[in-house]
């Protein structure tokens, strides 16, 4: 598997590639047949007299689908390995749902789990004190300060090539880029369609009629 790191605004120390030539070895054990790990550094300018920190984007290239994961922190290790736990825990549920569509038993989910009182995952429960702290406001939280041309709606597009599928293999797609949804055409009926993600193990599809679409605009026309 090859590695590559491009920096943006930074330098790339030779410290900081072996550390991440070090943490790739196990994501190739995760991912054998993975052909590449893309690492891309970007520092972002000081503003407000403080800097912003870092920001690491991890892109898993392989013969199946990409596999994409990105965080941000104080410095570039800590950023790298916000970014490289998520990585490796959505090469891991890939693998479990790999095992699920196989016919074994599928992973527990949060709300399973919570029901049986997490006697059957390593979750501790938080304690009434510390749910109290937070339900009081004594926990300290981070707020970003508020720029002059700030606005409560921000609008981002994104243009991407239309892609046939089924709906499980757009599940899988949406899990490995760490979406709450994902855009694809269903191979089984040609329509433009959405799956997205709903409690626990559960994701919904929703489809667009495009017949109905064409016909109102040809009557309207």
């Amino acid at each position: 598997m090859d590695v590559t790191i491009t920096g943006r605004n930074v330098g790339i120390p030779d410290r900081f590639e072996d550390y991440v030539s070090e943490k790739a070895e196990k994501v190739e054990h995760l991912a054998p047949r993975a052909l590449a790990l893309e690492i891309k550094l970007v520092r972002h300018h000081e503003s407000r007299g403080a800097a912003d920190g870092d920001r690491i984007e991890l892109t898993l290239i392989g013969p199946g689908p990409i596999v994409r994961a990105e965080a941000g922190a104080a410095d570039k290790y800590a950023a790298f390995d916000l970014a490289y736990d998520k990585l490796v825990e959505r090469i891991r549920q890939a693998k479990d749902r790999k095992k699920v569509h196989r016919g074994q038993r599928r992973p527990t989910s949060l709300r399973e789990a919570a029901a049986d009182g997490f006697s059957v995952v390593d979750v501790v429960p938080a304690t009434a004190e510390v749910i109290e702290k937070v339900a009081t406001g004594s926990v300290p939280v981070v707020e970003e300060e508020a720029s002059d041309d700030w606005s409560p709606v921000v609008i981002r597009e994104k243009e991407f090539p239309a892609e046939l599928m089924t709906a499980e293999e757009a599940v899988d797609r949406m899990e490995l880029v760490g979406h709450d949804f994902f855009l694809f055409i269903d191979a089984r009926t040609d329509k433009p369609s959405v799956v997205y993600r709903r409690k626990g193990w559960d994701y919904g599809v929703i489809k667009l009629d495009t017949e109905v679409a064409a016909l109102a605009h040809a009557t309207a026309g």
